[in-house]
């Protein structure tokens, strides 16, 4: 067994199908199909079963799969580590961001682009649950978001906390007789909208404790992982919603009026996180620094 037939095993999982694999391989499906039987034969186990023409995994392919994408991901934290021997601070930085936290990466990536012209970014955008999810995947390097978060494998620097706000229509001031801060029972009365996560505990939970906590029930009419139309809605005057007070920084909708919560001690964490014992390239080290 070698790199390079792990690699054409790994490739075959992802594509479902040897001529897929083979093309995305730029090689001939033949050779492919002779480097995969090679590897069942010297492991002696079957690592796919055939289903039409889609080639699913074994239990034992499944075991292959899971070492495999690790050795194949310590073997670039290897190449990378050694070209940055004698490199400046160069290449790519791959960064994954929960759009509630939008507002932390212009700061970040002005300084790089000032300070590191070489470095491109690479920006993959999700909510927590998804975010945590490629940084164990390795395909991202380092994320800012939301907690709480699942995985237990993850480091993390976490940024001063923040309050949660009310936002709704403008032309709904009146409703809540246009005032600056407002308690959860006058909020109860409103239609909400909440973010919630694809998977796991998060903001939503955090919410509706609060309304628990003071024995009320809260009228919500929708659930969405992504902030962004959660303010559309807002702005088109389907509903109220409350975020964290940094998901509306730098945001610009004509109809969206701010109000603070006067009497919940509900707070918002967020932070810098990525995987615990990989090789962290230069570049994502300087990232991670660069937030004090």
């Amino acid at each position: 067994m070698d790199i390079k037939q792990l690699y054409y095993f790994c490739t075959i999982v992802e594509e479902g199908q040897i001529t897929k694999a083979a093309a995305r391989l730029h090689m001939a499906q033949p050779p492919l199909s002779q480097q995969l039987k090679q590897l069942e034969n010297e492991l002696d186990v079957v690592l796919f079963e055939r289903q039409g023409r889609k080639l699913l995994l074994t239990d034992s392919g499944k075991s292959l799969y899971e070492n495999a994408q690790k050795i194949l991901a310590d073997l670039e934290d290897i190449k990378t580590k050694v070209k940055e021997m004698n490199a400046g601070i160069r290449g790519k930085l791959s960064i994954g961001v929960s759009k509630t936290c939008f507002s932390y990466l212009p700061e970040r990536i002005q300084y790089f682009r000032a300070e590191y012209p070489e470095v491109h970014f690479h920006i993959i955008e999700g909510d927590t649950a998804y975010i945590s999810d490629l940084l164990v995947n390795r395909s991202i390097e380092v994320a800012i978001t939301r907690f709480p978060i699942e995985q237990e494998n993850i480091e993390m620097k976490v940024f001063k906390s923040e309050p949660y706000i009310l936002i709704i229509p403008k032309t709904w001031k009146h409703l809540v007789s246009n005032k600056t801060k407002i308690a959860l029972k006058e909020i109860k009365q409103l239609p909400l909208m909440l973010l919630h996560r694809i998977h796991g505990a998060g903001q939503f939970e955090i919410i509706t404790n609060a309304f628990k906590d003071q024995q009320l029930n809260p009228n919500i009419i929708l659930e969405c992982p992504d902030v962004s139309i959660l303010f559309l809605l807002v702005n088109s005057e389907i509903g109220a919603t409350i975020v964290p007070k940094g998901a509306i920084k730098n945001q610009s909708y004509d109809n969206i009026h701010i109000i603070e919560i006067e009497d919940a001690n509900i707070h918002s964490e967020s932070g810098v996180i990525w995987l615990k014992d990989r090789h962290l390239s230069k570049c994502t080290q300087l990232f991670i620094d660069s937030f004090v």
